[in-house]
């Protein structure tokens, strides 16, 4: 089923299940100091409780018991275990991984998949996803719209918008095959499009951004449509469930792509739900990301001034709109991009030469607010390249190895071997050291 969150604030959440209405959660420490206890009320008399997707849950390995209050209120209660307690031990993050083809060889999912199931551990099973680029080549012109649609009322809804804005070339639903671990799955469908020309130049938008504000729109205002992928020649496959499942459900062995990101999650601030799950993308940028962004609430502030929507109550989305803002729209660099998100400190900014320092300068002042701070590590997929970048402090694990033209990007170097034992070269950049790499020339010129 899908759901939405609709406000986070210290020890509760609520959320919105589309077809039986709200429901709250709200945390209770034990006064002793032992396992904290999370209660989930169904606010509606006898309304059934989605246990699967509303529990995000930082530490997802609770003892979990039914329990009913009166009135007909049904109550589940779940005691949290901490970090040290009874043995247990939680993990410190979700897992990345990455395939990129310097010259655009494409392969498919199976690779991937091995290379995140390798870091299962890393990820309980509320969120798995990959993003693709290169997969859908009949269509490499058009827009590729994957959606999730919570009922047929949604979908009639979103596909009225769309209608009325681009020309439909294509559509149909994507192929799944029944998977035990996958469960509760929405409607999934994709459409492949152009604007309408009429509305383009009624508009006066270049196309990105038309499309980019036809997404804001569908998936802040049509209830139970969430678009969640919306590339040329790429597509995003995200779902509630460990990665290694998600990619047996959407048979991503039957796609080919020249570069593949891939992430397990693990979360710690925000539900599990489907549309919760990474990839985060917009247009053709996509990002996976493990960590945890304490400037949150500044950056969203800052990216929702020129006119994103936060409404996924994620700071990976918030990380997505960024690259977007910087890249797309204020025509940055991938590297200079970087260079905003993991600023270097104003002290190693003053020991830099001249044009160095200027340059620094400018971008840490000019774009302040989207300056990320915490610990992360993301890998950020775009059409002909891949970056890969730590926090400054690199508080979160990445390595990269090279194999011939192939290169190779997780959080651990097991990720890696599993998939390619010999490498040339095996590194760990440094923090906010973007680890740039995008198609060669020959390859460059031949997907134009």
């Amino acid at each position: 089923m899908l759901q939405k969150p609709l406000t986070r604030a210290p020890g509760c959440i609520i959320l919105r299940d589309m077809d039986k209405g709200v429901r709250t959660a709200d945390r209770r420490d034990s006064p002793s100091g032992g396992p904290g206890v999370f209660s989930f009320f169904a606010l509606e008399e006898n309304a059934s409780f989605l246990f699967n997707s509303c529990v995000f849950l930082a530490a997802s390995y609770g003892k979990i018991g039914p329990r009913f209050l009166g009135g007909g209120r049904e109550r589940q209660e779940i005691t949290m275990l901490r970090e040290g307690i009874d043995g247990q031990r939680i993990p410190s993050g979700c897992a990345v991984s990455a395939i990129f083809s310097k010259t655009g060889q494409r392969q498919n999912g199976e690779d991937i998949i091995h290379s995140i199931a390798m870091m299962h551990d890393r990820s309980n099973g509320l969120g798995g996803g990959f993003a693709a680029y290169g997969i859908y080549p009949e269509y490499r012109e058009f827009y590729a719209l994957h959606i999730f649609y919570e009922g047929q009322r949604a979908k009639e809804a979103c596909e009225a918008f769309l209608e009325h804005h681009f020309d439909v070339v294509d559509q149909q639903k994507i192929p799944t095959r029944k998977t035990p671990a996958i469960t509760d799955p929405p409607m999934i469908w994709r459409y492949f499009v152009e604007p309408l020309h009429t509305k383009l130049a009624e508009s006066q938008l270049d196309e990105d951004t038309f499309v980019s504000r036809c997404v804001i729109r569908v998936n802040s205002q049509i209830e139970g449509a969430y678009i969640f992928s919306s590339g040329k020649d790429m597509g995003v496959f995200k779902a509630v469930g460990y990665p290694e499942d998600v990619g047996e459900f959407y048979r991503l062995e039957d796609y080919k792509g020249y570069c593949w990101t891939a992430h397990g999650r693990y979360p710690t601030n925000t539900p599990g739900w489907w549309g919760g799950a990474h990839p985060f993308a917009l247009l053709d940028r996509s990002v996976v990301h493990n960590g945890e962004i304490s400037s949150y609430d500044a950056n969203r502030r800052a990216i929702e001034m020129y006119g994103y929507e936060c409404d996924l109550l994620t700071d990976t989305e918030v990380i997505t709109y960024i690259i977007d803002f910087l890249v797309r729209r204020r025509g940055l660099t991938y590297e200079e991009a970087a260079s905003v998100m993991a600023a270097p400190f104003w002290s190693t900014i003053d020991r830099m030469d001249g044009r160095e320092r200027a340059r620094m300068t400018y971008l840490r002042s000019a774009f302040g607010g989207m300056l990320v701070t915490g610990p992360f590590s993301i890998i950020v997929g775009f059409t002909g390249g891949i970056m890969a970048l730590n926090d400054r402090l690199k508080l979160r694990s990445m390595v990269v190895g090279e194999r011939g033209s192939n290169v190779y990007i997780a959080s651990e170097e097991s990720a890696i071997r599993v998939i390619q034992p010999q490498l040339d070269t095996l590194y760990a950049p440094r923090g906010g050291e973007p680890v740039v790499y995008r198609l060669d020339e020959a390859a460059a010129e031949q997907r134009r």
